[in-house]
C-alpha cells in the first residue's frame, strides 16, 4: 500500500454524500448524528496499528457533520469518535473513548477482538451499563478503509430472469467452495472461488438461473461464540451495509466481489443478496459500542417507550433498527441503491422483512419502507423478496406483503414435509401449495410467482437430513441441543442417521426424490438449498449457525447415490423451463376457459372421479391425481402469439402401498409418455408409452409424471 501524503488541513467538504468519497483530489467525509456534541475523524497508519491523528468536524449541516481532506487517497483507514451525552436512561450512549465504523463505510478491515473495552459501560459494574467506561476501545476494533470505487464492467448487463423462468440456488460464499477439489486453494471460502469456472459450470449444468448468497455484508462474530472457539458462520450480525465481508475476498479488495458478479452475470445467473437491515450486530443495552450505537443511539434503535435505556427487539438479536428515522431509512435505501448501482446486484431477501415494516408496534403493509421502495425508480426494478416474519407480536405475515414482492413461504415447506411422510388430512392442503398459494397472494392481485416454494433453506434440515433424521441434533454447537426448532416435520424412514439398511437407504432416496419433483413441478418460484442436489447432511443439525466447519460446508464428494440425485434435479430443473405448464404466469382457474370446453386443471381421485369437497377433506386420503393442460395457459408470447403446451398428468402416493390411477375417458387423451416416476431409481427413464385406458399402478410413496404430447390443430 502506497504510503498516504501528510495530513494539513480539513476542508469544510459537504454534507453528501455519506461516507468517505474519493474523487480523485482527496476524500470527502459525511457522518450523520443528530445529538452528537463533537465529532473527530480519527485516522491510521497503514497496518491499522496507530492512530496518526484526530481531527475534529468543524462543520454540521442538516445533522450531517462532514469534512474534506485535500491530499487523503483510497488505502487511508480511519473511524470517527463521536462525543456527546451519556445519559443511558434517556436513550444517550455517546462515549468518545470507543472508535466506531462508519456505517456507510465501503470497506471495513481487520476482525474485531473481543474485550471488555469495547463496551460504553464498565462491564462487571454493580449498574452494567449505567456505568461508563473510559478505555480506549481502538486496539480491539476493525478500520474502515477509503476505497477506489472505478471498475472496468465491460458489457456487463443483468441477466432479467422473468420471475416466474426464475429458480433460485441459496448458497454460503464459503460453505460450496471449501471442500471443492476444483477449486484451487487460495481461492476456497471466497468471493473468487464462488465465480471459479467449477461452481459456475456447476451452475449452469444444474440449470439455476439465480444465486441466493447468504449474507455478505460486513459483520462479526458474536463473543459467546468466540470464547467457545465458535464463530457466526451464517453472517446475520451485521456492522456494514456497504462494505462486502472482507473475510470472503481472496485478494482483500471490495472489487473481488464485482468480478465476481460480473462473471456470474455472463453466465447468464443472477445474484440475490440475503440482507440483514432489521438489526446490527451491537445486541441490546448490553451490547458492545461499535458503531451506530455510538454514533447517535436514539436515532438509529428502536427505543422502548418511557423506558429508552431498553431496546425494542422484534428480531431475537437484541435491537431493531428505528426504520421511523428518516435518516436510518435513508441509510437503508442507500446501502440497496449502492449494491444495485454500483455492485450490479439483482435484487434482494430481506431477513426478518416484518420488522422492517413496523410504523409504531403493529407490521404496517403500507409503511414508509414499502412506500419509498415501491417508488424508487433503480430498487422498484430488481427482485425484493421478504421472509414475511419476525419475533414481534403479529409478526407472521406471509400472504401479506404488497405487489411487487415475492415471500418465502414456509407454508409450503411445511404441507410438503407433511405430505411426503404421510400425515393424513393435508391433500387439500397440498393441493392450494402445488398450485401457487392462490389462498395468499391472489387475494392482493399477486401472480403464483409471489411464492418462493422451497423444501430446506439454510435454517433447519438439509433435504438429506429431513429424510434421515425425525430430531434435531445440535449438541455440536455446544448448547445441549436446546437451540433450533423441533417442529422439523421429518421421517427419518426407520432409523435415526446414518444406516448401511439398503432398504431405508432406498427409501430415503425415493423420498428426495419425490421432494425434488414436487418442488420444480409446482407453481411459484423453486428454491433448492445448496447441496441438496447431492445429498448434503448436516448430520441432523438444524440450527448450524455457528458451524463454519465441514458440517456446513458442501461436500463435494461422490458416490453413485450422489450422482444418481445430482442428474435427477438436473432433469426436474430442465423439465420445469422447457414447458410453461410447470411455470404459469397467471393463477389456474379450475373451470373452462371462456368459449371453450378446455379446463387448465383438474384434480382427481386416483379411480378417475373428480374430487368433491368432502374427498379432500378425508383424513386417510393421500393418493390423487391432478390434469394439466397445455391448452389452458391463456398466455402470449413476446410477439403477441397464444403459448401452448402439452398435456400433462401427474400422480402423487404418499400412501404406504400401491395405487392404482386411472384417467377418466372424458379428457380424451391419447398414448401418453411416462418422463418421471420416482419409485424407481433409472435416470433417465428408459422409453415409456402409457395407455390412458389402463390402471398405472404407483408404488408406495412415490410421484409419477405423464405427458400427452398436444395435436396439432387441423
Amino acid at each position: 500500500m502506497a504510503a498516504q501524503p501528510e495530513i494539513s488541513a480539513l476542508w469544510p467538504g459537504r454534507p453528501f454524500p455519506r461516507g468517505a468519497t474519493w474523487d480523485g483530489m482527496g476524500v470527502n467525509f459525511a457522518l450523520f448524528s443528530d445529538s452528537a456534541e463533537r465529532v473527530e475523524l480519527c485516522l491510521f497508519d497503514a497496518s491499522g496499528r496507530h492512530e496518526l491523528k484526530r481531527i475534529a468536524f468543524r462543520e454540521q449541516t442538516d445533522q450531517i457533520w462532514h469534512g474534506y481532506l485535500p491530499q487523503a487517497r483510497p488505502g487511508m483507514l480511519y473511524g470517527y469518535r463521536v462525543h456527546g451525552p451519556y445519559q443511558p436512561k434517556l436513550g444517550s450512549r455517546f462515549n468518545g473513548h470507543k472508535l466506531l465504523l462508519d456505517p456507510y463505510a465501503r470497506s471495513i478491515v481487520g476482525s474485531l477482538r473481543w474485550h471488555d473495552a469495547l463496551f460504553g459501560y464498565r462491564v462487571g459494574h454493580s449498574d452494567r451499563d449505567l456505568s461508563f467506561d473510559r478505555r480506549d476501545s481502538a486496539a480491539y476494533m476493525p478500520r474502515c478503509k477509503v476505497v477506489e470505487t472505478a471498475f472496468s464492467w465491460g458489457d456487463d448487463r443483468a441477466p432479467n430472469v422473468p420471475w416466474h423462468e426464475t429458480v433460485i440456488y441459496e448458497t454460503h460464499v464459503r460453505g460450496i467452495t471449501m471442500s471443492h477439489p476444483e477449486v484451487p486453494t487460495p481461492l476456497r471460502g471466497t468471493y473468487a472461488g464462488l465465480s471459479s469456472a467449477p461452481i459456475v459450470e456447476h451452475f449452469k449444468r444444474l440449470g439455476v438461473t439465480t444465486v441466493e448468497l447468504m449474507p455478505v455484508h460486513a459483520f462479526v462474530d458474536d463473543r459467546y461464540l468466540a470464547e467457545r472457539n465458535l464463530r457466526n458462520y451464517w453472517g446475520y450480525n451485521s456492522i456494514g451495509f456497504f462494505a462486502p465481508e472482507h473475510r470472503y475476498s481472496a485478494s482483500g479488495k471490495a472489487n473481488e466481489f464485482k468480478t465476481m458478479v460480473r462473471t456470474l452475470h455472463a453466465a447468464g445467473i443472477e445474484v440475490i443478496l440475503d440482507v440483514v437491515y432489521n438489526h446490527t450486530a451491537e445486541g441490546n443495552e448490553f451490547g458492545p459500542t461499535l458503531s451506530f450505537r455510538g454514533i447517535d443511539n436514539a436515532a438509529y434503535y428502536r427505543l422502548v417507550p418511557d423506558h429508552t435505556r431498553h431496546y425494542q427487539d422484534f428480531t431475537g438479536c437484541g435491537n431493531t433498527l428505528n426504520m421511523q428515522h428518516p435518516r436510518v431509512l435513508q441509510l437503508l435505501m442507500d446501502s440497496l441503491r449502492y449494491w444495485v448501482v454500483d455492485m450490479h446486484v439483482d435484487g434482494f431477501r430481506f431477513d426478518l422483512a416484518s420488522a422492517l415494516a413496523r410504523e409504531l408496534f403493529e407490521v404496517d403493509r403500507l409503511s414508509a419502507f414499502f412506500d419509498v421502495l415501491r417508488q424508487d425508480p433503480v430498487l422498484s426494478r430488481v427482485k425484493l423478496i421478504a421472509e414475511p416474519w419476525d419475533l414481534g407480536a403479529g409478526g407472521y405475515q406471509v400472504g401479506n406483503f404488497p405487489v411487487g414482492w415475492a415471500e418465502w413461504n414456509d407454508k409450503y415447506r411445511d404441507t410438503m414435509r407433511s405430505y411426503w411422510k404421510g400425515d393424513g388430512g393435508v391433500i387439500g392442503e397440498f393441493a392450494k401449495r402445488f398450485t401457487g398459494s392462490s389462498d395468499l397472494y391472489n387475494r392482493s392481485s399477486r401472480k403464483p410467482y409471489a411464492s418462493i416454494n422451497f423444501i430446506a433453506a439454510h435454517d433447519g434440515f438439509t433435504l438429506a437430513d429431513v429424510v434421515s433424521y425425525n430430531d434435531k441434533h445440535n449438541e455440536a454447537n455446544g448448547e445441549e441441543n436446546r437451540d433450533g426448532h423441533s417442529h422439523n416435520l421429518s421421517w427419518n424412514c426407520g432409523a435415526e442417521g446414518p444406516t448401511d439398511d439398503p432398504q431405508i437407504r432406498a427409501l430415503r432416496a425415493r423420498q428426495q426424490r419425490n421432494f425434488i419433483a414436487t418442488l420444480m413441478l409446482s407453481q411459484g418460484v423453486p428454491m433448492l438449498l445448496a447441496g441438496d442436489e447431492i445429498g448434503r447432511s448436516q448430520q441432523g443439525n438444524n440450527n448450524a449457525y455457528c458451524q463454519d466447519s465441514e458440517l456446513s460446508w458442501t461436500d463435494w464428494s461422490t458416490d453413485n447415490d450422489k450422482a444418481a440425485l445430482l442428474a435427477f434435479t438436473r432433469r426436474l430443473v430442465a423439465l420445469r423451463a422447457a414447458h410453461p405448464v410447470f411455470h404459469r404466469r397467471d393463477f389456474f382457474q379450475g373451470r373452462p376457459l371462456i368459449g371453450t370446453d378446455v379446463h387448465d386443471i383438474l384434480w382427481l381421485q386416483p379411480d378417475g372421479v373428480e374430487m368433491t369437497a368432502e374427498v379432500w377433506q378425508q383424513s386417510f386420503a393421500r393418493g390423487l391425481m391432478v390434469f394439466l393442460s397445455g391448452d389452458g395457459l391463456n398466455e402470449t408470447d413476446a410477439h403477441g402469439g397464444a403459448v401452448h403446451d402439452d398435456n400433462f398428468v401427474l400422480l402423487f402416493n404418499a400412501a404406504a402401498e400401491t395405487l392404482a390411477f386411472t384417467l377418466p375417458p372424458k379428457l380424451q387423451l391419447g398414448p401418453g409418455e411416462l418422463l418421471v416416476d420416482t419409485s424407481r431409481a433409472d435416470n433417465p427413464l428408459p422409453e415409456t408409452q402409457y395407455d390412458p385406458a389402463k390402471p398405472f399402478a404407483l408404488p408406495d410413496r412415490s410421484l409419477a409424471l405423464i405427458r400427452f404430447r398436444r395435436r396439432s390443430p387441423a
